[in-house]
């Protein structure tokens, strides 16, 4: 069993979301996840963060649209604990460089996600999209890697081809949590070996039996993420509200806070602030 350990340091987000619900817009958000069909917005975030001692955060977007992004800025302009946005950009378009150039004097976004779970196979491996992705590395920017499990084969020989972007795996690639881990750490070690490769502790509960989960269940998996990418490219998530369906936001903390006591002050800190303010340059402003 995990002993509680608490030690008082700086707490950064890396992984949340903000939405005003939508069921069109939001139809991923199915009827098995009546909880989270609903608006969650900065201010109940910021209560969480109050209850929790966490100091700030990284917005993630949700929607694959122009508005979104404009959405999430204006969300971290309103509320000073937003340090950081990771935005969606389409990384098929044949003029791309005029849009990056556009969010410039947006010095709030730090990154881009465009989502590939489920994508089809091949998908990520498209010219276009690669070259893309290399202009979001020749303009500075970040990118956020969701995937599920089935596809990081697939995202190890993407890795190839864009060796100077710096990349943030979401949710450790979604392993179902009690399926085959020996196939999944393979191919973690695999992916991981590549050092501008980073990787979001988070998302794990809702891999899981929501109802019945076991912290004992996840320290497997933590272990093995811990092994490959090693303390400074590790940071921590909540994945809220996502999250709230199998967990509260302060089990999940308080869970990797006990998981990490064992190790020291320093590697503690880099996991749960340095890690995460380095990758995404949070405290740069220009």
């Amino acid at each position: 069993m995990l002993t509680k350990v608490i030690v008082k340091m700086e707490i950064v987000d890396a992984h949340q979301h903000f939405w005003k619900y939508h069921p069109v817009n939001h139809s991923w958000i199915n009827n098995e996840m009546k909880l989270i069909q609903r608006d969650f917005l900065p201010n109940e975030l910021q209560q969480i963060f109050e209850a929790n001692k966490v100091s700030s955060c990284v917005s993630v977007q949700v929607d694959q649209t122009k508005e979104e992004t404009l959405f999430q800025i204006a969300c971290a302009e309103s509320n000073s604990f937003i340090k950081g946005v990771v935005g969606w950009i389409d990384l098929f378009d044949e003029y791309i460089q005029d849009e990056i150039e556009n969010y410039q004097h947006a010095k709030i976004v730090k990154g881009f996600r465009y989502v590939l779970q489920g994508a089809p196979e091949g998908f990520m491996l498209q010219p276009r999209f690669i070259e893309n992705l290399n202009l979001l590395a020749n303009n500075g920017y970040t990118y956020d890697l969701l995937i599920y499990n089935n596809q990081i084969i697939e995202a190890t020989a993407l890795l190839k081809k864009v060796p100077n972007l710096p990349i943030v795996l979401n949710h450790m690639a979604k392993p179902k949590i009690g399926d085959n881990i020996v196939a999944w750490e393979n191919q973690i070690k695999a992916i991981a070996q590549f050092e501008n490769l980073s990787c979001k502790i988070s998302g794990l509960a809702t891999e899981a039996n929501w109802e019945s989960w076991k912290e004992a269940d996840m320290v497997p998996y933590l272990d093995i993420i811990v092994e490959y990418f090693g303390f400074d490219r590790i940071m921590f998530g909540s994945d809220w509200p996502v999250c709230l369906l199998a967990t509260s936001y302060e089990r999940w903390l308080t869970f990797l806070k006990t998981y990490f006591s064992k190790y020291t002050i320093s590697t503690q800190e880099k996991f749960f602030s340095g890690n995460c303010t380095k990758f995404y340059k949070l405290n740069t402003i220009n």
